[in-house]
Order: structure tokens, then C-alpha cells, then sequence
């Protein structure tokens, strides 16, 4: 595993288009772990409004120059929090020339939503009013 990234959550299942929800089978340790490193990422005011500046961006990506305005915070702090985000896994970053380009990774966010969704026969409806 690189500093940089971190490891699929079960790849092979992954792969085959079935991924158990957080309520139809426990998490290994393994799985855990990576979890909790990318929701401390998410866990923090900063990372989540960036990643959703960039999520929401037309064309798919946005440089560091367009996010750092936006808060009161300096550039190597922004850069700081995006190093975060990208080692979680949730964004990639490509340098051109003297600027860095981020972009939504969605394979993690949709890891992520496949794992907090509760299976079907789980939600039980309301009864009617």
C-alpha cells in the first residue's frame, strides 16, 4: 500500500457488481480501517466543502486556484486538506504547469453509498396513516 492510497474494499466482490451493505454483513478489519480513514477525511467542515466543490464542478474537475478563494484559509492549508482527501482515496490531483487540477473519484463515493445503504429486504415500510 502507497502513502498516497489507499487499498479497494474487497475488490473482487467489488468487481463483480455485489458489494455487502454495512447492514447485511459486518465489516472485516481490514474493511474497517480504511473506512474510518475516509470518514475522519469527511469528518472535517473544510475537506467536505471542498469535496463537494469539486464533486459538483462542471466538467469534472477544478483547479487549486479556483478553490482557495472561497475560504479564509491559506493556500498550503487548502492544500493541506486536499492531500487529506487524496489519501482517502475520494479525489485525484494532475499538475499542469505551475497549478494542480483536482477530480472526484466516484468508485470510493460509490463504495461508500453501496456500503450505507441498507438492503431491501431490510427497510421495512411505514405503516399507512
Amino acid at each position: 500500500m502507497s502513502k498516497q492510497e489507499l487499498p479497494v474494499i474487497d475488490q473482487d466482490t467489488a468487481a463483480e457488481g455485489c458489494r455487502p451493505g454495512l447492514l447485511s454483513a459486518p465489516l472485516d478489519e481490514d474493511q474497517a480501517a480504511v473506512l474510518a480513514k475516509v470518514f475522519k477525511a469527511l469528518g472535517d467542515p473544510v475537506r467536505l466543502r471542498l469535496l463537494s466543490m469539486i464533486a459538483s464542478r462542471a466538467g469534472g474537475e477544478v483547479c487549486v486556484c479556483d478553490l482557495t478563494p472561497a475560504f479564509d484559509l491559506s493556500q498550503p492549508t487548502i492544500s493541506h486538506h486536499l492531500k487529506l482527501l487524496r489519501e482517502a482515496g475520494l479525489i485525484a490531483s494532475e499538475r499542469r504547469g505551475t497549478w494542480v487540477y483536482y477530480r472526484l473519484l466516484p468508485e470510493m463515493t460509490d463504495r461508500l453509498a453501496g456500503i450505507l445503504t441498507r438492503p431491501a429486504a431490510l427497510v421495512v415500510p411505514e405503516p399507512a396513516a
